[in-house]
């Protein structure tokens, strides 16, 4: 079923929905790697209430698929079947001071935004953020971290739907955190979350994060169509170190690269592919153990279809 076919069978369940419907949304309008398939349906709701009405009508069988920003995704070249939600930037995207060390911030909210928030409000804690090219509800979902802090030294607690539309409010251990991983439950839509800081000085939390602004345009490659790190960090090694001792640094597939400035960091070099990109990515993963033995994990998330006769194997390393 297409977008349109799916959209006009849901008819009179979606009364009441107040937010943006698009049939067939190129996603690769979405994603920083540029590429991909359309979304079925992409809904971007107009606030958390919008969202519980919607994921209340939406048939059972019907999928859903959350995205972000599109920093950390990869969303295969047929497309996201069902529905993808987009949290919308007014709805989903403030952050603000609300005690004298905590700040809500939407799911949607850049993580740099919070970043900023926290130095207008001098707490400390956060700085981590500004180096960190994505948005709250990924950070939540994947204890996003950087500079040797993560998400989870920060979370009080996270409000989120699910897929029946009823609200939930996790507390920090409800969230399960370990390495870039969360166990809360993969139905649950983050909408927003608290965060504590602690009261410190405004030039210190500049310093800090003039520090990791520095480090971002001296070693990755931000100005390229990239994801952010591909792999995980494996437990007591680097994974740029691991790609550069199997001689990686700048192998290609298509149009997609390992970056020679930071080959952690896969690049669309103007014309990839998504299947490109996932295959350069996977031949890594296989020849990195082939070298070191070491098994290379995805921290880029992928979406979607393959289109016909494109499928990637998954190396089982």
């Amino acid at each position: 079923m297409d977008g349109e076919a799916l959209l006009k069978s849901l008819g009179s369940r979606l009364d009441g929905v107040r937010g943006r419907l698009t049939p067939q949304a190129g996603m690769d309008k979405v994603t920083w790697f540029r590429v991909g398939g359309p979304a079925e349906i992409l809904f971007q709701p107009a606030d958390e209430e919008d969202l519980s009405v919607f994921l209340r009508a939406l048939p059972e069988e019907v999928p859903v698929t959350l995205v972000g920003i599109g920093s950390n995704l990869l969303v295969r070249d047929g497309g996201i079947p069902g529905v993808v939600v987009r949290l919308s930037a007014k709805g989903f995207g403030t952050a603000e001071r609300v005690g004298e060390t905590t700040i809500r911030a939407g799911a949607a909210c850049p993580d740099k935004r919070l970043a900023a928030v926290a130095l207008e409000s001098g707490l400390g804690g956060f700085h981590f953020y500004h180096g960190i090219p994505g948005s709250i509800g990924g950070a939540l979902r994947m204890n996003a971290g950087a500079n040797r802090v993560e998400t989870r030294e920060r979370v009080v607690e996270v409000r989120a739907i699910d897929r029946r539309g009823e609200l939930h409010v996790l507390s920090n251990a409800d969230m399960g955190y370990a390495y870039r991983h969360s166990a809360a439950p993969a139905d649950l839509v983050f909408t927003s979350a608290l965060f504590e800081g602690d009261m410190t000085p405004q030039d210190e939390i500049r310093a800090k994060m003039d520090e990791v602004q520095h480090h971002r345009e001296t070693v990755q490659p931000i100005r390229e169509k990239t994801g952010g790190s591909t792999f995980k960090n494996p437990p007591g090694n680097s994974a740029w170190k691991t790609i550069d001792a199997a001689g990686l640094r700048g192998f290609s597939v298509g149009g997609a690269q390992m970056s020679t400035m930071h080959c952690n960091f896969m690049i669309n070099t103007g014309a990839a592919t998504g299947h490109d990109l996932e295959t350069l990515g996977e031949t890594v993963r296989r020849r990195v153990h082939e070298h070191s033995g070491v098994t290379l994990d995805w921290e880029i998330k992928r979406f979607g279809e393959f289109q016909p006769g494109q499928e990637v194997q998954t190396f089982g390393g």
